[in-house]
């Protein structure tokens, strides 16, 4: 048995399936509708959305199967998410990388897959729409753009969603969505006995900005804004706007000096942006930081209210100077 590789995008594809909210979650009758429509459409015994998390594949929607979740090892599913178009294996006892796989030798005894991956807009395969028989079986061109089409519903489907966790303008993850991937990556911190630290930034006088110079301007500056915590943080970092002119940066594993040097950076790239009013108005942010310890953790609610306590305090002390 061949064991599926790890995508090169592997981090950013699990923190955007996370940030959908969407793992082990109850049925969605939208979801079910496709699955029941392609398992009769292609006549098989199982039909599966299936998300592909880090260590299992979970069942979004399944037609034919009792299981919700399975290794990702061993994931025929995990295999298809390393390919752009869909993966058909018509006899996997003929394929030495499926023959002596658990899920072909035992239940559920599979002999024919095709599965199309689901790929979000930002290019991220996130798991597949797959179809599973008992039988080997031939499946031509036309099959493919079927279930092409099937796969490109179940797309738009997660599109939608994906509204709901994504800040429309800036495109950084928005309150919800930030919450539901930073929660995973505190209980990450505490099984891997790491330290974070949240900043919580507020935008300087982002009021007057609008009144003076119109929202178009301001909505500008907010995307530029979200465009150099891309640029100043690291791959790794979490960060999202969550109203607002409020913005928050995840770090995880940083030491304090790190992180200071990589909020001067934003400071400074900031406040020497480019734009149509920058020599009428000053760009600056106020921050605030606050620390969690693996040793010691506290809720993410918790960490998030010490962090805006503090960013007050940094604004107050700037208007009393």
């Amino acid at each position: 048995m061949e064991r599926p590789a790890v995508p090169l995008n592997e981090q950013a594809r699990l923190e955007e399936l996370r940030s959908l909210d969407v793992l082990d979650s109850q049925s969605d009758p939208a979801f079910d509708r496709i699955t029941r429509l392609a398992q009769q459409f292609f006549s098989v015994p199982i039909c599966v959305i299936s998300l592909i998390d880090e260590h299992r594949q979970w069942f979004k929607s399944c037609v034919g199967l009792d299981v919700t979740e399975t290794a990702r090892d061993i994931s025929f599913c995990a295999h298809a998410i390393l390919y752009k178009d869909p993966l058909v294996v018509e006899n996997a006892l003929n394929d030495k990388r499926f023959a002596d796989n658990p899920l072909v030798m035992g239940d559920p005894n599979i002999r024919f897959y095709a599965g199309c991956p689901i790929t979000l807009k930002s290019g991220n395969r996130i798991g597949t729409l797959c179809l599973i028989d008992h039988q080997p079986r031939s499946f031509n061109n036309k099959d493919t753009k079927v279930l092409k089409d099937f796969a490109a519903i179940v797309e738009r489907e997660f599109a939608v969603m994906q509204l709901a966790t994504t800040d429309e303008l800036t495109l950084l993850p928005n309150r919800r969505g930030f919450i539901s991937t930073a929660e995973h990556y505190l209980d990450l911190c505490i099984r891997q006995h790491l330290k974070a630290k949240l900043v919580f930034i507020d935008l300087d006088n982002f009021k007057a900005i609008n009144d003076q110079f119109g929202h178009a301007a301001g909505d500008r500056l907010l995307k530029d804004f979200a465009r150099l915590l891309e640029s100043c943080c690291r791959k790794a970092d979490l960060y999202a706007r969550l109203s607002g002119d409020e913005f928050v940066i995840l770090f995880t594993d940083l030491n304090t000096s790190d992180c200071e040097a990589i909020m001067q950076r934003l400071f400074l790239s900031f406040s020497h942006l480019p734009n149509s009013f920058n020599n009428q108005a000053e760009l600056s942010f106020s921050y605030g930081i606050a620390d969690f310890s693996d040793q010691q953790p506290c809720s993410l609610t918790k960490l998030l209210a010490v962090a805006d306590a503090r960013m007050y305090s940094d604004k107050a002390q700037k208007k009393a100077r």
